[in-house]
């Protein structure tokens, strides 16, 4: 049979990270190229006891339909959380339950945008939301980003001349892919030109309990004075990625679009995933597992950053990232980066090829994404030590 695709998904691709992980699924290859949180780091066993809890308990509450906007003990434990530990949440929003962050950004594109619209993000950004917003067919624009975040001449430029401009995408801690954290200027600065343009912020915040180093910054949603911030949460890093738990805060109006919209996406988030969420900050003690977490990061990242500093050649650069899961790595300008990467996974080690996270794939980039929080400490050093070999072979 001849298929007839919709126009809007006949220019989808799959994700070069999923097909990436297929590599890495063997035992063989080391998996520089997920993103998954650290084995060592899921709480197993109360995650155990919580959901024999459930069963032993509310097994009908685990089993049935719920209601699209969540669990409401889960909404208001969160709301809480919000306004008491990040001064994010106001009388004028509301806080939905989602199945995780990336689907709030999906939510979003699909509440806001028209076909044609554009969306203003970070270049480089995540791989996932990119596609999630091409799926609508909006047009993306990427911003150069600083050491400090975006490039603020050319988001303005950017802002001035694009056509039909929705919102702006955002990863302010930590973001993936780059590890760079927008500084408090700078979140202030692009507040203020949403403002100023008449456009919304999309802030995904995942990474940001994940600090090792460094003081934490205020949210922009924190400054939300005028409404037009959208934040996106996870409990994907900090408790478990398979639960699909996330949440969404955004201004009342666009809040009764995002549920709507959901409604008809997935009726409503798996109900027994935000149980065991909501009991595990319950009755659990939620700061002493972030502070657990933390310290497993700060010694793998620290591992990857000393293997980067003795067996990488002096031509190859990156970033120290004060958090997070990911390292930067830039390779010589001259060097044919898609052609180390296929060398590498040949000699046991996946990477990310940077271009998978730019708005157009062709643009010319010699940037690759390690991480650190899947693979274990001594693959991480015999990982590092392929790919300096690699590179001082090639380059």
């Amino acid at each position: 049979m001849d298929y007839s695709f919709a126009k809007r998904v006949q220019q989808l691709k799959p994700s070069v990270i999923r097909e990436i992980l297929k590599l890495s699924s063997d035992p063989n290859v080391i998996p520089f190229s997920a993103g998954n949180p650290a084995p060592e780091a899921f709480p197993s066993e109360q995650v155990a006891e919580i959901t024999n809890d459930i069963f032993g308990n509310n097994p009908i509450g685990a089993l049935q339909y719920s209601v699209t906007e969540g669990y409401t003990p889960l909404r208001n434990l969160l709301k809480d959380y919000m306004k008491n530990k990040h001064n994010s949440f106001k009388e004028t929003d509301e806080l939905i339950i989602t199945s995780g962050a990336q689907q709030v950004a999906e939510l979003t594109t699909k509440a806001l945008c028209n076909e044609g619209d554009t969306v203003i993000c970070e270049s480089p950004s995540f791989v996932g939301v990119l596609n999630a917003i091409r799926s609508f067919g909006v047009n993306l624009c990427g911003i150069p980003l600083d050491q400090d975040g975006m490039n603020l001449e050319k988001l303005e430029r950017a802002l001035k001349e694009e056509k039909n401009v929705k919102f702006i995408y955002i990863i302010p801690n930590f973001q993936n892919p780059s590890g760079i954290t927008t500084s408090w200027e700078k979140r202030k600065a692009i507040y203020e030109l949403a403002k100023k343009y008449g456009v919304m912020i999309l802030e995904d915040n995942p990474y940001g309990e994940l600090r090792v180093s460094g003081e934490p910054i205020p949210t922009i949603k924190s400054i939300d004075e005028d409404e037009i911030v959208i934040y996106a949460g996870s409990f994907s890093k900090v408790l478990s990625p398979g639960l699909r738990v996330g949440w969404c805060v955004a201004p009342k109006t666009v809040c009764s679009k995002i549920i709507v919209c959901k409604q008809v996406s997935d009726v409503h988030t798996t109900i027994l995933s935000q149980l065991i969420a909501d009991k595990f900050m319950r009755d659990y003690d939620f700061d002493s597992h972030i502070a657990k977490i933390r310290e497993i990061y700060k010694i793998k990242m620290g591992i990857m950053l000393d293997a980067l500093k003795k067996d990488m050649p002096s031509s190859v650069t990156w970033n120290i990232p004060e958090g997070g899961l990911f390292i930067w790595c830039d390779l010589p300008k001259h060097a044919d980066m898609l052609g180390y990467c296929k060398e590498t996974v040949q000699r046991g080690v996946a990477v990310v090829p940077g271009n998978a996270f730019l708005t157009d794939e062709n643009l010319p980039c010699t940037s690759i994404r390690l991480n650190f929080s899947t693979p274990t400490n001594e693959q991480i050093v015999k990982g590092v030590e392929i790919l300096g070999k690699t590179a001082k072979e090639l380059f």
